[in-house]
């Protein structure tokens, strides 16, 4: 074979060599290509799964009931939607707690009928003088009183009987230590200054003087009697008259002194009777056998069932919580406020699971949880007092995450499970109410939306994108071994 021959059979394979190289190289290159645009596609398919359901989906309130508890009289707590920015797929809730009522300041006139009996320097069980504690305790009453009103006027007599023996059952077994006043200073000094004394217990002599006290004016009138004695003289009473009056405990002690009680009770006066320091009620009186308890029973009635107004029996530990307390809030009462308010509001599942929550601010009045209790979904605000023409208000907000559960699309939604409401109605009584009324909210995308994540279609569509991947990835294998 000649030279020119075989040069061009040499150089001719090289050229078709070359050409098949451009061709295989051209094959790479495009199965390499579909590879690389088929994992470009598919990022872009997940990455659209992934946050277009968020971007698209819009969120409504299908209904806006406003949840509303009834508190008593003229108060009540509200729970309604307030905001709604629903393109940024949220909305604004507000509880509310009302109280509409008007305080009114009680008026009137109040005589303090204070016991001087030299029974009153014994000491109690506390350690402490009973005068001490009753006087002490008498002195803040009036204090307390004139301090939040200046619609009172308050007037002191004392009451025991004289120390002159013949003159027992008169008059002057009590006697006036001040006039009705609304001077605090002048009131205190007045009972400091009187002088525990006096042998007996002339308890109607005290209730008639107190009485003759008061004005012709049209105001409420009260009688607030502090003592430590079971009555055993009353007027009238004569040691030297006849059997029936003239023993100290007599019948005819009790009926005066609780005629005198009725009295009072049937002129529209207000009676108090705080009685103490009694340490045997067993014991039996002589003139009539009865014991000091029956007694008691008979002349002021019960606690339940007393002859005159009120009627606290009562311990010397006692006195200071009965007459500062017990009996100023009767005189002067928490005019319609509501107290121990506890607002539990509970949210549904769906709602924390798919919601972010947050506070708009914290509550005017009271307390609120920090966050939501996840052990049962809700926050509790605490209100100690809500006074007349007061308002507590707390707002927070419910927006939608970003990586929610697509599977409430389309579902109604509750915002709120239900609320429960406690609290001490005017009467200091404890009350409970719920409600389960709550605005509604839906989810819903567009028709057009790209489909969500875990429906077939979306499968069908991964399932595709990674086969094409894996086929043009296998056939670029094998045309690179046959190359080897």
């Amino acid at each position: 074979m000649s030279k020119t021959v075989v040069f061009f059979l040499f150089y001719g394979k090289i050229y078709n060599d070359y050409l098949f190289y451009n061709l295989f190289k051209g094959v790479i290159f495009n199965m390499k290509r579909k590879i690389i645009l088929s994992i470009f596609l598919m990022a872009i398919l997940i990455a659209n799964i992934s946050f277009a359901s968020y971007s698209t989906v819009t969120m409504s309130v299908v209904e806006e009931p406003i949840c509303t508890i009834d508190l008593g009289e003229n108060a009540k707590f509200e729970k309604k939607l307030v905001g709604k920015d629903l393109a940024n797929k949220e909305v604004t809730l507000q509880l509310q707690v009302t109280n509409e009522n008007v305080s009114t300041i009680p008026d009137g006139e109040i005589m303090l009928v204070i016991d001087n009996s030299a029974s009153m320097n014994n000491e109690t069980s506390t350690g402490s003088v009973r005068r001490d504690l009753v006087f002490e305790s008498a002195k803040s009453l009036v204090s307390k009183i004139l301090e939040n009103t200046n619609k009172f006027k308050i007037g002191v007599v004392r009451f025991s009987t004289t120390t002159t023996v013949a003159n027992e059952g008169t008059s002057e077994d009590a006697s006036l230590v001040s006039q009705l006043s609304n001077n605090a200073a002048e009131l205190n000094s007045a009972i400091d200054n009187i002088a525990t004394d006096g042998p007996r217990t002339d308890l109607q002599s005290g209730l008639r003087l107190a009485s003759e006290q008061f004005s012709n004016d049209n105001t409420t009138k009260y009688i607030i009697v502090l003592t430590d004695g079971v009555p055993n003289v009353s007027l009238g009473f004569s040691k030297t008259g006849t059997e029936t009056d003239g023993y100290y405990y007599s019948q005819y002690v009790i009926d005066q002194t609780k005629n005198e009680l009725s009295s009072l009770q049937a002129k529209g006066v207000n009676v108090f009777t705080m009685l103490s320091g009694i340490d045997d009620e067993n014991h039996v009186t002589d003139a009539t056998g009865k014991t000091y308890k029956q007694i008691i029973d008979e002349i002021f009635g019960t606690t339940t069932s007393p002859t005159a107004g009120h009627f606290y029996y009562i311990t010397d530990n006692e006195i200071e919580n009965t007459i500062k307390d017990t009996i100023y809030n009767l005189l002067v009462p928490a005019q319609k406020t509501l107290t121990d308010i506890t607002v539990v509001d509970y949210f549904p599942k769906e709602i924390i699971d798919n919601f972010d929550f947050s506070y708009v601010s914290s509550p005017n009045i009271g307390e609120i949880s920090a966050s939501v209790d996840k052990s049962n979904n809700s926050i509790t605000w605490t209100i100690p007092n809500l006074g007349p023409q007061e308002t507590a208000t707390v707002q927070y907000k419910l927006k939608l995450k970003e990586n929610f559960d697509e599977n409430i699309v389309g579902k109604i939604l509750n915002t709120n499970q239900k609320v429960d409401v406690t609290y001490k109605d005017f009467d200091g009584n404890e009350q409970a109410k719920t409600s389960d009324i709550t605005p509604k909210l839906k989810l819903a995308e567009p028709p057009a939306a790209l489909p969500k994540a875990g429906t077939i279609l979306l499968t069908t569509l991964i399932v595709a994108s990674a086969g094409l991947v894996i086929y043009s990835l296998s056939k670029f294998l094998i045309i690179n071994n046959k190359m080897k």
